[in-house]
């Protein structure tokens, strides 16, 4: 689980915000449940480690509050349109029995056990997050799909993902797919049998000795294709 430290923050103007971001931190505040909304500023270098991993914002957060812990979850990061940092987090708590909607991703593993994918097979990702609603306590980090067995062909679909008790998609009525294993984009041609192969050898030859060879430039004709050649001149010159 994700720790993160907090402060108490008193600004009430643009001018505290801008000194707080300037001394490294990000104004962020606390919501939801019963209590108090709160305001809270947080390190910008570990928000930023925290950004960096995958699924941040599907994922629990421990904030220490001036001591006190309470589990979070990121709900809005607002970044600098200029330079890209983030300038604010909204946290929501997590208050036990409350469904939360979320979208988790979903993660691949055992991609070297595929008899498909060493065959050439390609997985293709219909869907590399998937919206749930469960109890805050229960939000899954990822959805797994272990991919060890699966050959060409083969699907997997949000009713083959094991979930826990109280969690479900938001996509009801229809059970649609998240990824594919499909055969490769370019096939390669099998090879000729050898029989083939000699078949057509001898009718290329066959061809080859009905039309015959023409003589090369500045041979001599053979002696009866020279005579067939002084029938017909012998017969212009009758005429």
């Amino acid at each position: 689980m994700n720790v993160l430290e907090a402060n108490i923050r008193n600004s009430k103007s643009k001018g505290d915000l801008r000194s707080l971001r300037i001394n490294g931190n990000v104004p962020a505040i606390i919501y939801g449940g019963s209590n108090k909304n709160e305001k809270i500023s947080v390190s910008k270098k570990i928000l930023k480690t925290l950004l960096d991993k995958e699924g941040f914002l599907s994922s629990i957060v421990t904030l220490n509050v001036d001591g006190k812990n309470q589990n979070v979850l990121p709900r809005d990061v607002v970044y600098n349109v200029i330079s890209d940092e983030p300038t604010h987090v909204d946290f929501l708590r997590i208050i036990p029995g409350v469904k939360v909607r979320i979208e988790v991703p979903v993660l691949f593993i055992n991609h070297e056990k595929s008899p498909g994918l060493k065959r050439g097979g390609v997985l293709n990702i219909v869907r590399r997050k998937i919206e749930l609603k469960c109890p805050s306590e229960k939000i899954p980090e990822t959805i797994t799909i272990d991919l060890d067995g699966v050959d060409i062909g083969e699907s997997f679909k949000i009713s083959s993902v094991k979930l826990e008790e109280g969690v479900t998609p938001t996509i009801i009525g229809r059970d649609f797919v998240i990824a594919t294993l499909a055969a490769p984009t370019v096939i390669k041609e099998p090879e000729k049998p050898a029989e083939e192969e000699a078949a057509e050898g001898e009718v290329a030859e066959g061809v080859a000795a009905a039309e015959g060879e023409k003589p090369a430039e500045g041979e001599k004709p053979a002696e009866g294709e020279k005579k067939e050649g002084e029938d017909k001149k012998a017969a212009k010159e009758k005429k």
